[in-house]
């Protein structure tokens, strides 16, 4: 009997969030080439993360993965810091 093999979906985004306790909100872009016009358009769609150590800021890149289910709204686990936001001083 073969074993099914596990598809890990992961998204990179920006954090637009960080208010909540071990969450942040992600937002994560994607581009869309219209069916009828051609004309690509800009989608995007925000995700819950679970951030284990609330070390993550506003503006910091990230890479989610798709979890069990934490919560009611969140699915997701930040696996990676891309970048982090650069400082206003």
């Amino acid at each position: 009997m073969a074993e099914k093999q596990k598809i890990v979906r992961t998204l990179q985004g920006k954090v637009v969030s960080n208010k909540m306790d071990k969450t942040v909100s992600v937002l994560v872009p994607r581009s869309v080439k219209h069916p009828l016009i051609g004309k690509v358009i800009r989608l995007s769609n925000k995700f819950h993360a679970h951030d284990e150590k609330n070390e993550l800021g506003i503006g910091d890149v990230v890479e989610i993965t798709e979890s069990k289910p934490i919560s009611k709204h969140k699915s997701w686990v930040v696996t990676k810091v891309v970048s982090k936001a650069q400082e206003l001083n």
